[in-house]
């Protein structure tokens, strides 16, 4: 098939609007170009949206798994500390694969500072301070690849500056 450049497609067009019959040609070429265009478009925006929901669907199956493996962390966290000389390789280990995993338990040492986006204060002990701190962690908080999973549960002391 011979290539046509852009002087003699300007040609091509300019015969076929002198006739009338070929005019309308031109207008259907015209419609239908523009008709394949939009189908085009549609389909890149299917294929996006389509794409976009994949990965949304993806996200959510691993918030899922993860919510769901918390309880087996808690239960390792409580035979850990019940037996802490005979399982703490245990430990390094747990912690070295929850990290790779993209999972990471939320400070709530004692005498961290209370934060209302990752802790929960189950109780408060007024000292008559205004620097809230954690006196005790009742249960661990997660954050899963930066996000939340689930807040610490904590006991509050309210005490004065240091």
């Amino acid at each position: 098939m011979k290539k046509v450049d852009d002087q003699e497609m300007a040609e091509l067009v300019e015969e076929v609007l002198d006739d009338p019959a070929e005019n309308l040609l031109a207008d259907q070429v015209v419609e239908l170009t523009n008709d394949l265009q939009r189908t085009r478009a549609d389909f890149e925006n299917y294929r996006k949206q389509v794409e976009a929901q994949k990965t949304q669907a993806m996200a959510v199956a691993k918030y899922s798994t993860v919510d769901k493996f918390l309880p087996l962390l808690d239960d390792i966290d409580r035979a850990i500390a019940a037996y802490d000389k005979q399982l703490s390789p245990l430990q390094k280990s747990l912690d070295k694969t929850l990290k790779s995993l993209g999972l990471t338990k939320i400070d709530s040492k004692n005498g961290t500072e209370f934060n209302p986006d990752f802790h929960e204060a189950i109780s408060v002990e007024d000292e008559g301070g205004d620097v809230e701190l954690i006196s005790e962690t009742l249960r661990p908080g997660y954050l899963y690849d930066g996000s939340v999973v689930r807040v610490a549960m904590v006991k509050v002391k309210k005490t004065k500056k240091a």
